[in-house]
């Protein structure tokens, strides 16, 4: 968050040479005084988007809004560019967590808190998302993500072959994973090129074994990330990787063209641990695999200090914001109620769960899922979003390199503490 002008200039001019810049080039700040610029992520369903956009159109007919959309990982690129420059859409969806908090902290996002209360409109939100989209006292952004959390979605059919059961302690799912191993079935479909995807195995591993606590702690400064239970995560890794747990070449995989997806398409994995919007994938890319698709959580670690059972994820992960510098805020929450009105949400509904009060879930895999949650005492929010945006890339750089055993988990605890000291210091 701390470039010159000067590199600024540079990574814009190489990413709009190699395509990352969307169609039409940056927003301009603030947009014309009859224009919004809206960017999001969705390019699973971008038509039920613009469909919202089209509805608020017909209502303000001497407004123009330009869309822009990409995958996630290009898209947190290009807005990562556009906060270094000030220079930001109107309306834009972003993670909670620390990134949010940065955004908040640099007076680049709009103090939403007045919109949300006016008319009690903040009530159509679940409170857990109303939280996740809050910082020091105020609200930073509408809930727009679905209640995702992380879980082990698993091949029913080569379950049902190989007579295995969802695990209820770690012990009965690495005897699980031995079996498949024995059957030559890859456990775990991993696609870790983009090195989130091995956070999520990270978390799970120090969870269970030690609760929410070390982590909540480390973020504060009141304990380390040299912490037991982020050695013992890294360590659970390695072993895993060495009983050939996951599918070849997995770090060089890209979970952004499905290539772990692809793997228990073709029977090579049995589980893939992801978030709950692979139903929503699965939907549109292989509807006929939701058929074979179960799922359980993360079970439960008898070795561990304290078995928590709080669930990996968020409840409403990606806020729309309206930018500081928009010229026409009140028109830019008018158009982010459209996208979280009644018809957007009528829709995400059949493959998702949005974070809204008194919703009917339809696929079967969300019901069971919500159960799940209903019954988790707490949600850890992802580690990537949490930790600042410089050290959470060092978490996820050293995530990666657990798993290509190419670092020792002490040394990995090591160099994530250093990052987040010198964050705390930079405060």
């Amino acid at each position: 968050m701390k470039k010159t002008k000067t590199l600024f200039g540079a990574l814009l001019f190489l990413v709009s040479i190699t395509g990352l810049v969307f169609a039409g080039g940056g927003a301009q700040r603030g947009g014309s005084a009859k224009t919004l610029e809206l960017w999001h992520t969705d390019t699973t369903h971008p038509e039920i988007y613009q469909g919202a956009v089209d509805r608020f159109l017909k209502n303000n007919p001497d407004f123009k809004v330009n869309v822009s959309y990409l995958d996630a990982d290009s898209y947190e690129q290009k807005l990562a560019i556009a906060m270094n420059s000030g220079i930001l859409p109107d309306v834009f969806l972003s993670w909670a967590g620390g990134k949010m908090y940065s955004y908040a902290d640099a007076g680049l996002i709009t103090d939403m808190t007045p919109y949300m209360n006016a008319n009690n409109y903040r009530n159509r939100f679940l409170d857990a998302s109303i939280s996740v989209a809050s910082y020091n006292g105020k609200i930073w952004g509408v809930p727009a993500g679905s209640v995702q959390v992380c879980a082990v979605f698993y091949n029913k059919e080569i379950f049902a072959k190989y007579n295995l059961q969802p695990p209820n302690t770690l012990t009965e799912f690495e005897a699980l994973c031995d079996s498949l191993v024995q059957n030559n079935i890859t456990p775990f479909a991993l696609a870790n090129k983009s090195r989130w995807p091995g956070s999520m195995y990270f978390m799970y591993f120090a969870t269970r074994y030690a609760g929410v606590e070390p982590f909540s702690n480390a973020l504060e400064g009141k304990e380390s990330f040299t912490h037991p239970a982020f050695v013992y995560a890294g360590k659970k890794i390695q072993e895993w990787v060495n009983k050939k747990y996951f599918i070849e070449g997995y770090n060089s995989l890209d979970v952004q063209i499905n290539q772990d997806y692809q793997a228990m398409f073709r029977g090579d994995a049995a589980m893939v641990v992801m978030g709950s919007w692979i139903v929503d994938t699965l939907q549109s890319q292989n509807p006929d695999f939701l058929k074979k698709l179960g799922v359980f959580m993360w079970p439960r670690d008898e070795s561990g200090v304290n078995n928590a059972d709080a669930v990996v994820g968020v409840v409403g992960n990606n806020p729309w914001h309206v930018s500081q510098s928009c010229n026409n805020k009140d028109k830019a929450f008018e158009l982010i109620t459209s996208l979280v009105g009644d018809e957007v949400i009528k829709e995400r509904a059949k493959t998702e769960i949005p974070p809204i009060k008194g919703l009917s879930i339809s696929d079967p895999t969300n019901q069971e899922l919500l159960k799940k949650i209903e019954q988790a005492k707490g949600i850890q929010l992802w580690y990537d979003q949490s930790l600042s945006p410089e050290v959470s890339e060092v978490h996820k750089d050293t995530c990666q390199e657990i798993f290509g055993l190419t670092m020792t988990p002490e040394a990995a605890a090591q160099k994530l503490q250093e990052a987040q000291e010198r964050y705390l210091r930079s405060r």
